[in-house]
Order: C-alpha cells, then sequence, then structure tokens
C-alpha cells in the first residue's frame, strides 16, 4: 500500500492556494478541470515531497462545508517551527495553537482545516513569545 493524498474540499480557490502555497509554502502540483462535472481538483505538495500530496477540491457550484470532526488534520515536519509560525502570524494566519513546547503548532486553512506543524528532530528550547501564548479558538 503506498499513501496517494489527502482530499480536502474548498470554498475559495485563490484563498486556498494562497494558504498552502504562498504562506504554508507548499507547491501546486497539477490541476485539473473538470468542466461536465464542474469541478476542479488542485494538488499540491512541499518541494521535494510530491508523493506526499493534498488534494484541494473546488466544486464550482457554492456549498457550505461544516468542519468535520471526522477529518482529523493535516499534518507537516518543519525545519523551524518559531519561524514559520512568525511567517503564518506576519501573513495574517491565526495560529490555533502556539508552539509553546517548541515542537508542535496548528493553525487553520481558510476552510477550517486544522493544520498541525511539527519541528523536525528535537523540540527547540521555549521562547516568547510563543512560550506563553494562549489557545486561540480550537484546533
Amino acid at each position: 500500500m503506498k499513501y496517494l493524498h489527502t482530499m480536502v474540499r474548498v470554498k475559495d480557490v485563490d484563498a486556498s492556494l494562497d494558504f498552502y502555497c504562498n504562506k504554508l509554502g507548499l507547491k501546486q502540483v497539477r490541476r485539473l478541470d473538470f468542466e461536465a462535472g464542474r469541478f476542479s481538483l488542485i494538488f499540491v505538495a512541499p518541494e521535494g515531497q510530491e508523493d506526499a500530496q493534498v488534494e484541494l477540491t473546488y466544486n464550482w457550484d457554492p456549498e457550505d462545508y461544516d468542519e468535520g470532526r471526522n477529518f482529523g488534520h493535516l499534518a507537516y515536519e518543519v525545519d523551524d517551527i518559531y519561524a514559520l509560525c512568525q511567517n503564518l502570524m506576519d501573513a495574517g494566519v491565526i495560529i490555533n495553537r502556539p508552539p509553546r513546547d517548541g515542537r508542535m503548532a496548528f493553525v487553520r486553512s481558510p476552510d477550517n482545516i486544522s493544520v498541525e506543524l511539527l519541528q523536525k528532530g528535537d523540540a527547540q528550547a521555549p521562547q516568547e513569545p510563543w512560550a506563553s501564548m494562549e489557545n486561540t479558538g480550537h484546533w
């Protein structure tokens, strides 16, 4: 068995691509538009890890998607959790669970998908402002 991808439905392609590509740092691997079915499939992945894909499914006709608690979250290993969280925060992304322990943080996509960020290797030493930052919302 081989992992292929995780699929999440998105309401706004531009906002989602901005989050996943511009802010989180993934790249678009491929895009398929199905006019007859009125939907698009956009695959994104970390640079150099094109096998670790997230499929963003966009249905052209407006739909509301509730946050499915049965989904869980996406998880990515990062080189510097503090630097990435600072970049995300500077870009307007809410850090729902700050990396107080130097190891783990959670953010949410524009479609309310929970994204876990895990420090590569050992946890970094706790540092401010993260060590005393409270959770925001839920993750």
